[in-house]
């Protein structure tokens, strides 16, 4: 089969496939390099639709390095491995989405990437796509069961933090401000600076 006949753009610029696909087909069309063609543009498999992500911005990449920062110093080095803009496995909603930051338990995932049981927090950083991470996104973790999830709005200069996901909602969905600290559920002892995530670097802007 030519996987790449597969594959077509749509357009409002999001790239979907004629086909419903699952993890297991997903993988092994990346396998046999159907995706040779838009190696450049950067792909997620949601619900078993191909989309496109959009580029990321400076104030988006700015934030995911404190984010990465943060992530690898602050939690128990033995009891989290960090990720950074790869996949997880949804297998379950046919979806392999790729969050900005997601700690996961300590282990080598070259079998698979990491799925619910073994993932404590997901975090997504949202500057042209607010609604997206806030909607479908939101959705689609709450209905995979991820227990904490959070959005780093750029624009508002805030986190939104989901928990306690019933269905395809979070039951629980709080908005952190300025001068607030928060920490992941599985760590409460780690606290989240969010004057500090936002604020401007030291001799530059923010």
């Amino acid at each position: 089969m030519n996987h790449e006949c597969e594959i077509e753009r749509q357009e409002d610029g999001e790239m979907s496939t004629a086909l419903h696909l699952t993890i297991n087909e997903y993988q092994r069309m990346i396998n046999d390099d159907a995706f040779a063609a838009v190696r450049d543009r950067r792909i997620e498999l949601i619900r078993g639709e191909l989309r496109e992500m959009s580029p990321p911005g400076p104030n988006h990449s700015e934030a995911v390095s404190w984010l990465t920062e943060w992530s690898v110093l602050t939690p128990p080095k033995s009891r989290v491995k960090v990720r950074i803009q790869d996949p997880i496995e949804l297998p379950e909603l046919d979806s392999q989405p790729q969050p900005d930051v997601v700690w996961a338990k300590p282990r080598r995932y070259s079998d698979h990437h990491p799925r619910v049981d073994e993932i404590f927090l997901v975090i997504e950083v949202a500057d042209s796509n607010l609604n997206g991470d806030l909607g479908e996104k939101a959705e689609l973790y709450a209905a995979g069961g991820i227990q904490d999830y959070w959005v780093v709005n750029i624009s508002g200069q805030s986190v939104e933090v989901h928990r306690k996901p019933v269905g395809g909602t979070y039951a629980e969905h709080t908005t952190h401000q300025f001068g607030e600290r928060i920490a992941p559920l599985a760590f409460p002892a780690v606290l989240l600076d969010i004057t500090a995530l936002f604020a401007p670097l030291p001799g530059g802007e923010g």
